[in-house]
């Protein structure tokens, strides 16, 4: 799958994807670093990337409406949350069978302990 890192997340991201086999590109590698949301979602969509971001904004489904990209993932963690538990958490999203493959045209909200999914997966 291909992923778009948000500028708000730690480098070390990259490889937790690239490991997984994923194809990923870093908003700040690429021109986006203090690009506004639109125009990360453009790229996204333009890309046929999924979006993986800490931006709250991006889990208004009515602005981003889920059925539009390859998928949204947005990271739910306290501010305090250091760079090794945010890619910690990602790690474990996308090692976990069967969420990565149900991903395209989702809202993923990514928290500490659970995951939860905008329209809801069907087991």
């Amino acid at each position: 799958m291909r992923f778009l890192i948000d500028a708000n997340w730690p480098r070390a991201s990259i490889a937790v994807l690239q490991r997984c086999g994923h194809e990923v590109e870093f908003a700040r590698d690429i021109g986006l670093a203090a690009a506004p949301d639109e125009r990360v979602a453009v790229r996204a969509q333009q890309s046929g990337a999924a979006l993986i971001t800490r931006d709250l904004d991006f889990a208004d489904i009515r602005q981003y409406p889920p059925d539009q990209y390859h998928g949204l993932v947005v990271l739910r963690l306290p501010d305090t949350a250091v760079a090794q538990e945010i890619v910690q958490v990602l790690e474990r999203f996308v090692v976990e069978p069967g969420l990565i493959d149900q991903l395209a045209g989702r809202l993923a909200i990514v928290e500490m302990d659970r995951v939860r999914f905008r329209p809801p997966l069907v087991l």
